[in-house]
């Protein structure tokens, strides 16, 4: 029984990446027609809810599950769905005291989702607190990121 236990978290592991992959891919095409969109969509709550069945899933791997939710729904110009999945990482990056990363994406997702809805001020607010985040990454790689991210808002 436990071999299977460790066998089924190490195949809900595996999907979960996969599928997080794969949006990925889907979020870089320039011109994604409407069935890739909604390709995107269900990979990304694919790998959202595998990763809920992994037996060690962390805070940190829902709070980058609901930051990928969030980019998913803005880029299809769902602002509404994208704010609700912004606050739940923000929710959960801060309560679990994630690295200043995280948070800042969470931000970053909040931020973007205020854009989609035509909401400025909220816009500019998310994206200032994702910034003061963005400044306590100690890794300039990551905190480049961060601000490429940002700049695209």
């Amino acid at each position: 029984m436990e071999e299977t236990v460790e066998k089924n978290s190490f195949t809900h592991k595996e999907l979960a990446a996969t599928c997080f992959n794969k949006v990925w891919d889907l979020l870089e095409l320039e011109n994604r027609s409407p069935s890739q969109s909604e390709e995107m969509v269900h990979l990304c709550h694919s790998s959202f809810w595998h990763w809920t069945k992994v037996e060690n899933h962390t805070p940190r791997n829902l709070s980058i599950g609901y930051w990928q939710l969030s980019r998913v729904y803005a880029v299809i110009g769902q602002g509404a769905t994208a704010l609700d999945y912004a606050g739940k990482c923000i929710q959960i990056s801060l309560k679990a005291e994630l690295e200043p990363f995280y948070i800042a994406y969470a931000y970053e997702a909040s931020s973007r989702a205020y854009a989609k809805l035509n909401q400025p001020t909220e816009s500019l607010a998310a994206k200032t607190k994702a910034i003061e985040y963005t400044n306590l990454v100690k890794v300039e790689e990551s905190k480049g990121w961060l601000l490429k991210d940002l700049e695209t808002i």
